[in-house]
């Protein structure tokens, strides 16, 4: 009962929509109302701006994290990551906002962080990278899904430091939540296709749209 309980909670962290709570406490707008109407980090950075995008982005990381931890923090049997899932469905359906949300990269990237955390300065270093050669945050979130995913599989074998074990859920796991990121960002994919996505100002293609 106690799993759970808890697994609705962490089901609740998720819901948590910051991007929409500090549009409109904080600039009066509401951001499913502008840019992608997505409630995530990225339509907060386009609509909002950087502070107020990196305030979102920290808080989408951290529902992740504090969802997945806390099968630690009760103590009980359950594999941490179904709590982190559980963190990511909210965020991308949550209850608090119609069940329309986010992607949940950072929310996913957050479950990464307490799962692990020398595994997820590894996928944000990814993350990064991709986002530099791209200067798109779509393309650079599909791709280092994928490749993240890969890496469940081959870094336990070649560093171990970095993930100690392999652990098939985290793979199983990878796998679905990367075939979700990328069924997420399918009109992303068209825009990108047509050469009109949107680009940040950072990396080898930057340019101000």
């Amino acid at each position: 009962m106690k799993e759970v309980l808890l697994l609705f909670v962490a089901y609740l962290l998720g819901s948590l929509q910051s991007g929409v709570w500090i549009g409109q406490l904080f600039y009066k707008k509401d951001i499913r109302d502008f840019g992608s109407g997505n409630t995530g980090t990225t339509n907060t950075f386009r609509v909002l701006g950087k502070k107020a995008g990196i305030i979102v982005l920290f808080m989408d990381i951290l529902k992740g994290t504090l969802a997945t931890s806390l099968p630690l923090l009760f103590h009980l049997g359950l594999n941490p990551l179904w709590f982190g899932v559980a963190a990511i469905l909210g965020h991308t359906f949550p209850i608090f906002g119609h069940f329309k949300g986010g992607k949940a990269v950072a929310t996913s990237a957050g479950m990464l962080l307490a799962y692990s955390p020398p595994f997820f300065i590894y996928s944000a270093s990814i993350f990064v990278i991709m986002l530099f050669l791209s200067s798109m945050v779509s393309l650079a979130s599909m791709v280092s899904a994928v490749i993240i995913t890969i890496s469940t599989v081959v870094i336990p074998l070649i560093f171990p430091s970095i993930l100690a074990y392999q652990d098939w859920l985290l793979t199983s796991l990878a796998v679905a939540i990367s075939i979700f990121i990328i069924y997420r960002h399918r009109d992303n994919i068209k825009r990108i296709k047509d050469g009109t996505e949107s680009h940040v100002p950072f990396g080898l293609n930057k340019r101000k749209d």
